[in-house]
């Protein structure tokens, strides 16, 4: 228990240094907002690269969040979470990337949780990665920008519905909506084109 009590307040701490950098950024400290940089860039660029799939675009948008982040910084909500905020800036990126290209551009995406979990006993275990993203590459094409950001933000990266929600900047509802929606749309052309994959009883 204590170590979960430490924990916790490591994470309290950080976020707080969050916010304390992005005031000290916001008065023009640069190495201030060049250590948020090094802190977040990661963790952006992956979860663009695995709502685009593609991960020249993730690396463009990551770059171009934090620009935005750098010429809003007066708009930044202390009362946000500053990840949550820049997660808002890049998925609201990735969004208006998806909605520009045509439903038969190619993606090839990071991870499918839906996939690995769906996998009929009966089949290898081992699914391989490049089996995984081929299979999600084919029906991603299947959701709307929507709801392939809510499905990422929360299946994939785990975060909670209520930040997904200010991410996206919609209700918390609308969120469980969209996450939802792509579940039983990817179930549905995962059960049409690999029903061995799916559990004894097919889509659920």
């Amino acid at each position: 228990m204590g170590v979960l009590r430490l924990l916790a307040r490591q994470e309290v701490s950080a976020e707080q240094d969050d916010r304390q950098l992005a005031a000290r950024a916001r008065g023009g400290d640069e190495a201030a907002f060049a250590l948020l940089v090094r802190r977040h860039q990661a963790g952006v660029r992956r979860c663009a690269a695995r709502i685009l799939g593609d991960d020249e675009e993730a690396r463009d948008i990551a770059q171009l969040a934090f620009v935005r982040a750098w010429e809003n910084l007066s708009r930044y909500d202390a009362t946000w979470s500053f990840s949550t905020w820049l997660y808002r800036i890049a998925s609201n990126l990735a969004i208006d990337v998806l909605r520009s290209r045509d439903s038969r551009d190619r993606t090839h995406a990071a991870h499918l949780r839906l996939v690995s979990d769906s996998v009929h006993p009966s089949a290898p275990g081992d699914l391989a990665e490049g089996e995984v993203r081929r299979i999600f590459a084919e029906l991603v094409v299947f959701l709307t920008p929507a709801q392939r950001a809510a499905f990422v933000l929360r299946e994939v990266e785990g975060m909670p519905t209520h930040d997904v929600a200010q991410v996206m900047g919609c209700s918390d509802a609308t969120v469980r909506n969209h996450v939802f929606q792509a579940r039983a749309t990817l179930r549905r052309e995962l059960a049409a084109r690999y029903p061995e994959y799916l559990p004894a009883g097919g889509a659920r």
